[in-house]
């Protein structure tokens, strides 16, 4: 896009006129805040956070501007920034973001297997339902065509839940404990999500 639109929160550009396309969102901040003073609304700058998304070659390989000013405000483009509960990097790997996934669904993991003893079976299966499959399943979309390094990342997590939920042990194979508690894989949970979305 060479000009963005200020109604607009992202802008696509080509390596060359990254400078230009900057400039164009400087100058479309101005507009903005002129519209929120107008409506008696406030720009809250010290929340602002800018992210500068490329491939990873451009990333490792090209000098890319590290600053945006908005609304005279500096503002350093960040590596990841959180929107709505999902961690985005410069470069789309979303690699962060599955990281912070399994770490939380491992926390949950933890606690419910600790009170495991105390637990009925479909006490516990509505414990990994909502505790810990909802935040695998959580914008899970967003990972389709993702390596199937992360894909296994998460894998791990379903696995262990599965585990803890029958008592088995670490060696267990897990494909047959997942059939009976009727939980796709993750690959299969991702399509999934697409196609009801579809």
């Amino acid at each position: 896009i060479k000009e963005c639109d200020w109604s607009s929160d992202v802008c696509s550009s080509d390596l060359n006129e990254i400078e230009a396309t900057i400039q164009s969102i400087e100058k479309s901040t101005i507009y903005v805040k002129s519209w929120m003073m107008c409506s008696k609304f406030q720009m809250n700058k010290d929340k602002t956070e800018a992210i500068l998304i490329a491939t990873k070659k451009i990333v490792n390989s090209h000098s890319l501007p590290k600053t945006i000013c908005i609304c005279g405000t500096t503002i350093n483009f960040k590596q990841s920034l959180r929107n709505l509960g999902v961690t985005f990097d410069n470069t789309l790997s979303l690699h962060q973001h599955v990281m912070n996934t399994c770490r939380a669904a491992y926390l949950e993991l933890r606690r419910i297997s600790s009170i495991r003893s105390l637990l009925s079976l479909d006490a516990t299966k509505t414990l990994m339902s909502s505790l810990v499959l909802s935040r695998l399943d959580y914008c899970n979309s967003l990972l389709s065509g993702s390596s199937l390094h992360l894909i296994q990342k998460l894998q791990k997590v379903q696995n262990t839940a599965a585990r803890i939920t029958f008592r088995v042990p670490r060696t267990e194979h897990t494909s047959s404990l997942l059939r009976t508690l009727h939980w796709l894989p993750i690959d299969c949970r991702i399509k999934h999500k697409i196609s009801t979305l579809c």
